[in-house]
Order: structure tokens, then C-alpha cells, then sequence
């Protein structure tokens, strides 16, 4: 394996030779069923996912296990069978309606653990031939949460590699590729065994009510196949990104080609388009992000691309792939005639990414439009399933934007879901800029939006909103909830019993950036319609009403309209097809600039709330940039008067606003005057907290501050560099288990580098910009490169991690973020793992769903197998420049 580029779509595998045509596979239909036990939300990426039994030891059958559950306070095996496949878990015996109306729909959450048998044995019966390599699995579990496969008999030395399920059931994800934990015997068959973390969480299955039970029922459809040997980098269709062709014209920047490396390492030199209508220079990498406006010469009358990419591996092997595109035709829209439109653009710059648009009915005579900006609800998949652009009425002079949010589910718009969904904003104007028929049809440069959503969809329209309101004209969120916390209450937790509670506060501060009801202030003078079927099954319709009753107690006199539709349930089609929510939008559309916040400074008094500024914009012009103690909420109140200006703070370090000339000179900043020079309309001003006093900068040069969870990994500039040590093979096979889970739950590219090659490409000024993540403990180089800087706490002694110069148990698995090398906006995030289970408990941790509780750094031992986050034993916030935040961080001794 050697060092890699950048490569959109790619699957990373670990390399493997062999002639797995010589092996068969079978599993069993009959399941030993272990359960169920409570547990909270993401509760399981702290616990083991083989809770309660140590695999590393013999499966008594005989044996009970507590649960608050059960009727006598424990539970013991039982048989569940699977057919073709699809396995039902249920647990009937449970007395679910009791648990329910004590502890709310959150009692149906719970954890059960499943075992099978796998057997592999030779094509042909009775072969003797010992020179057969051991095959490798191709797995997929579809709602499963987290599997593995050990040996059939226990082994002290053995750790298990557990690989994530696809528990979301969603579409275009590659299987698992899984290396058996030994090699079968080549002349019998040999038995493995198969654990499946079963994890029933009501968000994403449902209330079994709808379905008319009481008892919650967990359903995983799964395949166990041998993966057959095949070329070394194939074509994987699901991940090719291609926009639709209006006239013949592309109407995107991007195309995504998807290759899987099946075998080792690739690069790829070369794409070449074989239709006439392209021009590409040679050569034409794979990762270049030119604009297709730039290549393409004249209108496209095919069906088909047809194109040709060179690749060539580490070891020099040179491979020829031809691909095929197919090509949607679409005419030029008009006012009586248009269909939802597939658009593309580079995310972060280098990810090709597609949207859906519908076009106006008319021109505004040559004026800029505001466009609606639509956000579907959890699992839509807006290629796939029609009903959601069906859902939204074609505007007269607006555009409607309905963005992917990198999947169906994404991170329920926040993080880079949120970013993908401005970015398509940002796209549509390139895109209407890039070619002279659409300019009569054009949106302003970072244009505002009419933000709108459902279910999923409309708790982010609350959250984007809520985080950057000079961009937002209104809000029209509908089935909403207003944060997970109170969607699914963090009741029946097993770590709670356990924990201190200054630690669950401070994980807890990581949940703080999206509990939407923090935030509402900040829409002051944001028009809002909020919509709610009375008889919502999914989301009960008090999330709105406590929405709205929150946003009225901030602003009594608030335009926001609760339409409480009743007697509809969840979905209904006319949730925004009614004329209340159609005059709505266009009297916000109306009214609007969409080119300039216009309404900036109108609002005579309002509160602006953040948690972390990097997630956040600006309220009427001012923005929180610094708070003094990260991890704890920030606030500015502020008053404008025929006056003056007056200003409270809460907890904020620097804050920066953009000038207008009818403001006074002094500002009164907590009760303390301020002057400023004279500025021009539209500067941007700092005011910096310092030596106990508010200062006032001319220039913007302050870094926005973006610690406060670890989450922020994501943000990142291009794709995610997974650095490695040369020598693990565990930790190779977790390289490869991530970048294999950041495709599936976010869409995001990944490269897996060894150390020595980054630590080369530092030096060269060559490292990549986007956002680290390092495995591994002391072996990796680079890890040691960069905390030999000390730009942290964490230190770097022989073989050991230190924390403030006190060494940290070498059993614990670390994990932190750090800031990048060459990208001052960018991150690091390191985990620090010196044997093989401490870097499973990490593998468990990356922050890859919402609402795993994840501040800036970690570390927990082996005791959160069993007690899950009350097996934490530091944690914390970084201050300002990565500094000790004394109030935000905890450490037992150790």
C-alpha cells in the first residue's frame, strides 16, 4: 500500500489475493438471542457491542443476565429464525405498554445481541490442497448495528473487529469486505460465528403502534457471500453522479464516476470524454474540479458518455477502464412545462454532489429571485422517491432548491448536511452564471433563501435558520421536532447510573450546538409559519407548539403562525400545496432582497445564542466570534436606539459587526463605552474582550472559533485524510472499516495515507488541506510530528500519550482534536490506541451519527464495555487556541 490521491467514490479496502472461487459459504437460519436490554440512544458506540457476554470467552447458554426489562429482573437466551435472509427479533414476553406509559415511546428502545453460524468450506469436498489463501466475506446488514465474526471456539488473545451495519437501510452502500479472524481449514468445512449487535431505536424503525402492536420488532435483512475475484478496480454505478442535460447543455460543474479497488491502491492519471460535444486537456486526473462549462463545446444530443480513465496501482500496474454515463435529456423549461431538474457541484470543492431544482414558471423581468430552499425529511432519497418535489409547488418566480444533504439521512442538517444544503444555493448561481441562455433566470451571489422542510427536514429548518438568520427571508417548518433530546428523552440510560455528573454535563455540552429551542432568539424579525398535523404519529405536535410558545416568549410580539392542520397525521400532500403556506411564501418572496439582508439593524432590541461560532453566522449583521469559556453557551443582547448602541454580553470573547452608518460612534458594552472611529458603510468591525475590557478592531483577522465538539471533523475543505501507521494490519483494517463508513452515512471521500508518506508530503508543502484523522498509537509518525509542536495538552513520552505531562493509561483509547498542520481552519482529529481493544472502542466513537455525546477530547477504558459512557474517564472542551478549559474538563485519577 502506498500513499494515495484523492479519489471521488472510491471504496478503500484492504488489499487481498486469492483464489476465492474455491470456497463456499453458508449460514445458518437458527439464532441464539440474547436480550432485551435498555439503552438510550447511540448508547451502543459506548458499550460493547457484544453487551453483555465477553466474546473472548465461552457463550453459556444456560446463563441470565439483569434487565430492568423483564418480569424478575433478568433475561436468558432464547431462538429466533431467519428465512431467505430477513430476520424478525421481538421480545413479546416484555411487558412494553407498562414500560411505555411510565417512560414514554423511549422505553422501546432497546439492545439485544444475535448469534449464527457461518461455515466456509472448500468448493470441492475432501481437497487436500493446502495452498488455498483464505477467502474474504462481502456482507451486508441492512437495519443491523454493528457485527462481527469470531473463531467458533473463544480465544483470550482474540479481539474482535466489529464492522457498522447498515442500520439506516440506506441506498448506493457498498458491502463490508470481512477478513475471517483465521484462515478455514482447506479440506472441511469450518464453523465461525456470527454476533449482531441488535439495536432497536424508535426514530428509525417506528412506533410499533402504527403497525397495530404494542411490541417493538426489529427487522435485519442481511447476505454473507464469498467476494469472488473480479478486476482489481471496477465500476460501481450507485456512486456515479451525473447531471441532467438541459437543451443539450450539462446543468452542473461536476460528473462522479464511482470505482470500488477491489485489490490494492489506485490512482487514477487519465479521463478522457469519447463524445465530440467535450474537450478535456490531457491529462485529466479524476480529482479534477474544473467546471464541465469549461469543456463542453456545444450541446449534447446523446443519451450516453462515453468515457476512458487510465489508473495505475502502487506497484506500477497500469489498468484501462471504460465507463459509461447515461444522460437525462430535459428541454428548456417554460411557464406551462418543467420537471424537477438534477443538478451537480463540487462539495468541498472536490466531491462531486447532486441536487434537485425546479425552475420558475416565469422571468422577473431580468430581477434577481429569491429562491426556496427545501429540506426532505429522514430516509427520503429525492432521486429515488418523487413524492417529496411532487410535494412542492412550482413557484411563479422562484426557484426551489431541494438539496441531498450527502444522504438520506445525513447529520439531520447539521454539519456538513447543512453545509451541502447552502452549497447548492452557492451551485445554482454558478451554475444559471456559467451559461448565457440561464441568465434571465439567475439567483443573487449568496443568495437568501425561503427555508422550508418536513419532519427530518423542518427540525433543520429550525436549525438553519436559527444558526444563520441574515440568510434565511422566512421559515416554514413543518412536523417538526425541536430536538432529539426531547424526540427520544434520554431516559433508561445504563451510563447514568454510573457516571459523575460534571462529566455527563460536559459530554452532554456536545448535544448543546443542536438542541434547536437555545437558538430560537436568534430569528428575531425572521417570518415563520410553523405547520403540524394534529394527529402526528411520528412527531407529536406539542414539538411545535413548545416551538412556537418558546419563540413568543423571546418575542411576544414575533410574526410566527402555528397552522396546526387537524386530524392529518405525519405526511399528508398537502402540507405546503394549501393557499396559507403558498401566500406565505410569496409575500416573504415579495418583500425580500435576495441579494443584501436588507432587514439588517431594523430589529430595534434582540438576543443573539451560540454555542459553537464555527457553526453559526450572523443576526441582523453582528456575529459571535470567541466565547470565553467554549463549551457554554454565548450570548449578545443588543438595543439600538435614536441613541446609541447598547450591548450585553454572556460569556463572549469577540464578536464582529458589519457597520452601518446610522450607528453613534460609542458603543455601551457592558455598561462600558466604546469608541469607534469613523467606518464605512458595510465594514466589518471586531471587538475583542481583553485585559478585562472591550476593544474594538478595523480588521477582521480573528479565527472563528470551532472547537466545542468533535464533530467539526467534518467540516472540512476537501476529502478526509485517514493517516496510518506502516505496520498495523489492525490498524489498516480500521482505515479501511472508516473510510468505508464515511461513504455510507456522509457521502464523504476519504485517502488512506501512511505516516511516512504524510510526514514526506508536509515537508513538500503538499499535504492535503482537507481535514486529518490519525490512527494508531506511537508507531505513527506523523502523530508524533505533530505533538511534538505542543500545540495541545497532550504530549507525546516514548510509547506513551500524556495529558498535562501525566501519562494516561496505556489501555485507554484517546481521542482529540488538534489543529491541522498547514490549514488554519482545518482539524485533526487523533486517536491514540496502543492495543488492538482500545482501538476498537475508538473505531466505536468517531462521531459518525448524531447524538453521540463527543467533545473536543476522550478518553475511556475498558469499563465502558459494560457501563458505556460511565466508563469515560477524561473529557473536555479546548479554550481559545487550543488551551486547558479548566470549567470544561474532567479527569479521575488515574
Amino acid at each position: 500500500m502506498a500513499e494515495a490521491e484523492p479519489q471521488h467514490a472510491f471504496d478503500l479496502r484492504i488489499p487481498h489475493k486469492g483464489n476465492e472461487t474455491r470456497w463456499t459459504v453458508s449460514i445458518s437460519d437458527e439464532w441464539d438471542v440474547l436480550g432485551p436490554f435498555p439503552i438510550h440512544a447511540r448508547e451502543q458506540h459506548f458499550l460493547s457491542p457484544s453487551f453483555p457476554i465477553d466474546l473472548s470467552r465461552v457463550v453459556d447458554l444456560s446463563l441470565r443476565y439483569p434487565s430492568s426489562y423483564a418480569d424478575g429482573g433478568s433475561v436468558g437466551w432464547t431462538k429466533a429464525t431467519s428465512s431467505n435472509g430477513n430476520l424478525a427479533v421481538s421480545f413479546p414476553d416484555v411487558r412494553w405498554d407498562s414500560l411505555r406509559r411510565t417512560e414514554g415511546w423511549a422505553a422501546l428502545q432497546h439492545h439485544s445481541l444475535l448469534r449464527t453460524a457461518i461455515v466456509i468450506q472448500p468448493l470441492l469436498s475432501g481437497s487436500t490442497d493446502e495452498t488455498l489463501s483464505s477467502p474474504r466475506l462481502s456482507v451486508s446488514m441492512l437495519q443491523g448495528s454493528l457485527f462481527t465474526i469470531t473463531p467458533s471456539s473463544p480465544n483470550l488473545n482474540f479481539t474482535p473487529k466489529w464492522y457498522a451495519g447498515n442500520i439506516y437501510a440506506m441506498g448506493a452502500s457498498l458491502p463490508q469486505a470481512v477478513s475471517l479472524p483465521e484462515p478455514p481449514s482447506p479440506t472441511e468445512p469450518t464453523v465461525y460465528h456470527l454476533f449482531l449487535s441488535g439495536d432497536y431505536e424508535i426514530r428509525l424503525f417506528g412506533d410499533p403502534k402504527a403497525r397495530g402492536s404494542d411490541v417493538p420488532e426489529l427487522q435485519i435483512s442481511y447476505t454473507v457471500e464469498i467476494e469472488h475475484p473480479r478486476e482489481a478496480l471496477t465500476v460501481q454505478p450507485t456512486h456515479h453522479v451525473v447531471p441532467d442535460f438541459v437543451d443539450g447543455w450539462a446543468f452542473g460543474d461536476a460528473f462522479g464516476i464511482g470505482l470500488r479497488s477491489v485489490d490494492g491502491w489506485w490512482t487514477v492519471t487519465d479521463a478522457k470524454i469519447h463524445n465530440e460535444e467535450f474537450e478535456l486537456p490531457t491529462p485529466t486526473a479524476l480529482h479534477d474540479t474544473s467546471s464541465l462549462h469549461d469543456y463542453q463545446k456545444k450541446p449534447l444530443c446523446a443519451s450516453e458518455l462515453h468515457l476512458e480513465l487510465s489508473a495505475t496501482s502502487h506497484t506500477g500496474v497500469s489498468l484501462t477502464i471504460h465507463v459509461t454515463l447515461h444522460v437525462k435529456q430535459q428541454t428548456q423549461w417554460n411557464s406551462t412545462r418543467s420537471s424537477p431538474i438534477k443538478a451537480t457541484y463540487f462539495f468541498a470543492g472536490s466531491m462531486p454532489t447532486g441536487f434537485l431544482v425546479t425552475p420558475p414558471k416565469e422571468q422577473k423581468n431580468g430581477q434577481l429571485r429569491t429562491p426556496l430552499l427545501a429540506l426532505h425529511g429522514a430516509g427520503v432519497d429525492i432521486f429515488a422517491q418523487d413524492f417529496w418535489p411532487q410535494a412542492l409547488p412550482r413557484q411563479q418566480y422562484s426557484w426551489i432548491i431541494m438539496p441531498i444533504g450527502r444522504t438520506s439521512w445525513g447529520l439531520d442538517w447539521h454539519g456538513p448536511s447543512a453545509e451541502d444544503a447552502w452549497s447548492t444555493v452557492d451551485a445554482l448561481f454558478q451554475i444559471l452564471q456559467g451559461h448565457h441562455r440561464w441568465h434571465p433566470w439567475r439567483i443573487a451571489n449568496n443568495s437568501r433563501v425561503v427555508l422550508l422542510g418536513h419532519s427530518n427536514g423542518g427540525q433543520g429548518t429550525w436549525y438553519m435558520a436559527s444558526r444563520h438568520p441574515d440568510r434565511v427571508v422566512a421559515a416554514v417548518p413543518a412536523a417538526a421536532y425541536i430536538k432529539s433530546q426531547a424526540y427520544i428523552p434520554l431516559t433508561l440510560s445504563r451510563s447514568a447510573h454510573y457516571m459523575d455528573p460534571s462529566l455527563r454535563s460536559i459530554l452532554e455540552s456536545s448535544l448543546t450546538p443542536d438542541d434547536n429551542d437555545l437558538f430560537i432568539s436568534n430569528l428575531a424579525g425572521t417570518p415563520v409559519l410553523a405547520v403540524h398535523g394534529g394527529d402526528d404519529e411520528n412527531v407529536p405536535v406539542w414539538h411545535t407548539r413548545e416551538a412556537v410558545s418558546v419563540f413568543k416568549t423571546w418575542y411576544p410580539d414575533a410574526n410566527i403562525t402555528f397552522k396546526e392542520d387537524a386530524g392529518e397525521s405525519h405526511w399528508y400532500p398537502t402540507v405546503f400545496d394549501n393557499d396559507e403556506v403558498q401566500d406565505f411564501i410569496r409575500s416573504a418572496v415579495k418583500q425580500a432582497n435576495p441579494a443584501d439582508a436588507s432587514s439588517l439593524h431594523s430589529a430595534s432590541q434582540f438576543t443573539l445564542t451560540v454555542a459553537v461560532p464555527r457553526e453559526s453566522g450572523s443576526l441582523n449583521g453582528w456575529r459571535i466570534l470567541q466565547l470565553r469559556t467554549p463549551g457554554r453557551l454565548g450570548r449578545l443582547t443588543v438595543e439600538v436606539s435614536s441613541e446609541s448602541v447598547s450591548v450585553k454580553t454572556q460569556n463572549v470573547a469577540a464578536f464582529s459587526i458589519k457597520w452601518s452608518t446610522s450607528f453613534f460612534d460609542t458603543f455601551i458594552i457592558d455598561d462600558s463605552e466604546v469608541n469607534v472611529d469613523f467606518a464605512g458603510e458595510g465594514t466589518q468591525l471586531s471587538f475583542v474582550y481583553n485585559s478585562h475590557r472591550w476593544q474594538v478592531l478595523h480588521s477582521q483577522n480573528l479565527l472563528i472559533q470551532f472547537s466545542g465538539r468533535m464533530y467539526n471533523i467534518f467540516a472540512t475543505a476537501g476529502p478526509l485524510t485517514i493517516i496510518i501507521p506502516n505496520n498495523s494490519s489492525s490498524v489498516q483494517s480500521a482505515a479501511a472499516r472508516l473510510a468505508h463508513d464515511l461513504d455510507t452515512y456522509h457521502k464523504l471521500d476519504a485517502e488512506i495515507v501512511y505516516a511516512e508518506a504524510a510526514v514526506r508530503q508536509l515537508t513538500a508543502g503538499s499535504l492535503s488541506q482537507g481535514n486529518l484523522i490519525l490512527l494508531g498509537g506511537a508507531s505513527n509518525t506523523f502523530t508524533h510530528r505533530l505533538l511534538a509542536a505542543k500545540h495541545t495538552v497532550f504530549s507525546m513520552n516514548g510509547e506513551y500519550i500524556r495529558i498535562r505531562g501525566k501519562p494516561v493509561d496505556p489501555t485507554f483509547a484517546t481521542l482529540f482534536l488538534h489543529p491541522h498542520s498547514t490549514n488554519p481552519a482545518g482539524l485533526v482529529l487523533i486517536s491514540f490506541t496502543s492495543n488492538d481493544s482500545a482501538l476498537e472502542r475508538a473505531m466505536r466513537l468517531f462521531p459518525m451519527r448524531t447524538g453521540i455525546t463527543l467533545p473536543d477530547w476522550i478518553m475511556v477504558s475498558d469499563l465502558t464495555d459494560s457501563i458505556g459512557s460511565g466508563g469515560v474517564q477524561a473529557a473536555g472542551v479546548w479554550k481559545n487556541n487550543w488551551t486547558w478549559n479548566e470549567p470544561m474538563s474532567f479527569i479521575h485519577a488515574f
